[in-house]
């Protein structure tokens, strides 16, 4: 280069960093500026990316990016040639004085760095310059002159701004986060619902009213309608109801669909999970469930989803009169007006005077709820020490167990009289109950801000609960409601007195869409960071507020390494799985490792993952790892639906999805021995190999000391004939016959297998009778034969 040529260079490379310095500092226009250092004010984003008003965004969020310093260039170092080599401790010293200037930190303020950005991006920038074998040569110009007395150290600025946006390239496009994270009109996300005039009816009321029952008559009455309910229990139960009244119905649940035409189309009805529920599809009625749930700080979402953008001429919105305002407020803001119907419960409930204290107290029809799995076996056991039956619901029981269970304690016929369940009952099953008594008033609960907190149970919580009790079409027809302990019933009647607090805010949850919009302006953050930050920037107006995101984090996070494309990534975040369930974590880990490789998961790679085929619980652990495998064959059923050639063989899954129900009902139907042998073991909770956990050898509902080991029976406090004296007390309390002399193995054979082996043509009422008189006859044999002690034996060998 001539040495005219360096001049101008020299020249026109100060003259850019002046200009750039003065326009920073308000001191006129610029006509040129380095490379993406355009000043970008925070409190002054436009009106449409959250106008002067907009909250600062959480800058503990924004992850800086590495810049690595420049390595010597293969044609020397320009800079050092336009000028001389750089004093690398005599830039040091400028460097710290640029940091220390109150100007600087100001003008990084207005720039959207806030002290802890500054620092982060000061940090950054010093190492770049002290590490780089050799700078651009604007950088070396202007440092150096700064160095020689010519500059103001203040010339760094634009240079110190441009690596502060290398970093964190969300400065850069401030204004675009903001907008696509701008979540204050959600009705306008829906525009063929709000191309249509809708009529809003809300059926409150609460539980056993009959709300839920007139909304579903005009659903069946109407040409097409979908249901959207809160579980799977509950779509299933429309679904039934409908196909039974002759209309017919199709179900979609996250993990299942089924088609009632023979060829595939689809019905005019759909019963559906509220998540699953089509916002594009036209119907004439449409029934929203359980609408209090729009509150919830996880799931809430969906109900404001169904709510706002359903395409139906009629939407009937069920639930609780603590959201008639809320529903209200939100259709004001869509131009549709709300009618109000309430109901009034259709049987009465009481609150006793008395707690029940005792559980040698309890009567047939009792439902003893407790919050946790722990107080759920501890009370079975106790209830079963008396001689007692009962059945066993709780929340990550598989639904068809939920059901055999449900069926089980309202069969008339069944001995067993007395459940024991969590507040899964609250919704989803028909039970014949009497009489609620709540073990405890406490539950755990997550917080907004997913924390975890024990806290007493609210008074919507304990109106539904106690609403179980005395429905309608049961042989109850009144409903009682008490307490298992003396000092918890005042409590109680305080909770049920007071009036359930107003609903005020609605659920929001971020689209993919508005992902995928994060990721282009930011493509080198982790799917978990670009969640913290549309959340952090997000706006939302009085009505809503936005739904809590830990467990996509957890997922992001725990599958971050994983080589995804962000679309294949949120849909595996947005898995309905438990993450406190280490297995079932542990197998979406492993199906989206194999789903990265692009390696389809098939049947046979599912059945070697899970070690099927399973056996029988052998203690409440393997009962607890049941469930959890149950869990994974609905992770992959619910991915087979958004991965259909990844996920191929779902129809074989659903078929070993079956079959593990039935096991898993053998182990509740077991539970109390399982319990039993635990406490025996102390803790080593064994079962021997010989254990009896056959559906048919369960008619007692307890293990007598005789079925166990030699070396087990010294465990048990009392001997057999003890044992057995209590047991047919214990049923003369609930009103049961003493169950020997009294099997009934049709109720417990036919389960969910008999039904199944029925409808598959492969066993006929005729042999399942058959089959059960020869059970009895061998049953019977195997009594009589016990009754003729040793000498059986000698006289069949006579024979």
């Amino acid at each position: 280069m001539s040495a005219s040529g360096c001049a101008r260079l020299l020249s026109r490379l100060r003259y850019r960093g002046s200009v750039a310095v003065r326009s920073l500092r308000g001191g006129g226009p610029s006509r040129a500026a380095p490379p993406r250092a355009t000043a970008f004010s925070c409190s002054a984003a436009s009106s449409d990316g959250g106008g002067a008003g907009a909250r600062a965004p959480d800058t503990s969020l924004f992850v800086p990016l590495p810049v690595s310093p420049l390595p010597p260039g293969p044609e020397g170092d320009v800079g050092a040639e336009l000028t001389r080599p750089l004093n690398k401790s005599e830039a040091l010293k400028i460097l710290n004085k640029f940091y220390k200037r109150k100007e600087i930190q100001r003008l990084g303020a207005e720039n959207g760095l806030d002290a802890r950005l500054f620092h982060q991006a000061f940090i950054s920038f010093r190492k770049y310059i002290m590490e780089s074998g050799s700078l651009s040569p604007d950088v070396h110009i202007i440092l150096n002159d700064i160095c020689c007395g010519a500059g103001h150290v203040d010339d760094l600025f634009p240079f110190f701004m441009r690596h502060a946006k290398q970093i964190f390239p969300m400065l850069e496009c401030m204004d675009d986060l903001r907008k696509i994270s701008d979540l204050r009109l959600p009705p306008n996300w829906y525009p063929d619902a709000r191309a249509i005039q809708r009529k809003i009816v809300f059926h409150a009321g609460p539980t056993n009213s009959g709300k839920t029952y007139h909304a579903i008559q005009r659903y069946l009455a109407a040409k097409s309608g979908v249901y959207c309910g809160p579980l799977k229990l509950l779509a299933h139960e429309i679904f039934q109801k409908s196909n039974d009244a002759k209309v017919p119905c199709d179900l979609v649940t996250g993990e299942e669909r089924v088609c009632v035409d023979a060829e595939g189309r689809q019905a005019a009805h759909v019963a559906c999970t509220i998540e699953m529920c089509s916002v594009t599809t036209p119907y004439e009625v449409a029934v929203i469930d359980e609408i209090q749930m729009i509150k919830d700080p996880s799931r809430g979402w969906a109900w404001t989803r169904a709510l706002l953008g359903l395409c139906a001429e009629e939407i009937h919105v069920c639930g609780e009169a603590a959201a008639i305002n809320l529903v209200t407020e939100l259709m004001y803001t869509t131009g549709e007006e709300v009618e109000v119907r309430n109901y009034k419960r259709l049987t009465p409930i009481k609150v006793l005077d008395e707690a029940l204290e005792s559980l040698d107290k309890l009567q047939p029809g009792d439902c003893i709820v407790c919050f946790s799995k722990n107080d759920i076996y501890s009370v079975s056991r106790q209830i079963e020490a008396r001689g007692l039956e009962c059945a066993v619901i709780y929340g990550s029981l598989p639904p068809g167990t939920k059901l055999m269970q449900a069926k089980k304690f309202n069969d008339s016929d069944d001995p067993c009289k007395i459940m024991v369940a969590t507040d899964a009952i609250g919704m989803g099953l028909n039970l014949s109950i009497k009489r609620i008594i709540f073990n405890s008033l406490i539950k755990p609960t997550v917080n907004e801000k997913g924390e975890k907190e024990m806290d007493t149970i609210t008074t919507s919580q304990a109106l539904q609960i106690s609403g179980r009790a005395g429905r309608f079409s049961t042989v109850f027809k009144e409903g009682e409601v008490t307490t298992m302990h003396r000092d918890d019933l005042a409590l109680l009647k305080e909770i049920l007195n007071k009036s359930v607090d107003p609903i005020v805010t609605a659920g929001l949850h971020p689209t993919a869409e508005q992902i995928e919009m994060f990721a282009y302006h930011l493509p080198d953050a982790t799917l978990s960071n670009l969640i913290d930050i549309f959340v952090s920037l997000s706006q939302v107006d009085g009505l809503y507020f936005v739904c809590n995101v830990d467990d996509f984090k957890f997922l992001a996070d725990m599958i971050q390494h994983i080589p995804l494309n962000l679309r294949a990534r949120y849909v595996f975040c947005t898995a309905p799985i438990n993450k406190k369930q280490p297995y079932v974590c542990t197998s979406l880990l492993k199906f989206a490792r194999q789903f990265s490789r692009n390696e389809p998961l098939t049947f046979d790679w599912l059945c070697r993952h899970i070690n099927w085929p399973l056996t029988p619980p052998r203690n409440i652990k393997d009962l607890v790892h049941l469930e959890a495998v149950h869990d994974v064959l609905d992770l992959y059923l619910w991915l087979s639906y958004r991965f259909m050639d990844m996920f191929p063989d779902a129809a074989l899954v659903r078929d070993i999805q079956k079959e593990l129900d039935d096991i898993i009902q053998i182990g509740v139907l077991n539970i109390t021995r399982l319990i039993r042998v635990s406490e025996a073991t102390s803790g080593a909770v064994s079962v021997p190999d010989d254990f009896p956990l056959q559906r048919a050898c369960v008619s007692d509902g307890m293990l007598n000391a005789e079925d166990l080991p030699e070396a087990e029976r010294e465990s048990f406090p009392n001997d057999s004939k003890a044992r057995g004296h209590r047991r047919t007390r214990g049923s003369k309390v609930i009103g049961s016959r003493p169950v020997e002399g009294h099997l009934d193995p049709p109720a417990r054979v036919q389960g969910a297998l008999a039904a199944r082996l029925i409808r598959q043509g492969l066993l006929t009422q005729d042999m399942l009778k058959e089959l059960e008189s020869e059970w009895l006859a061998h049953r019977n044999g195997e009594t009589a034969a016990q009754n003729a002690g040793p000498n059986k034996y000698k006289g069949k060998k006579r024979k």
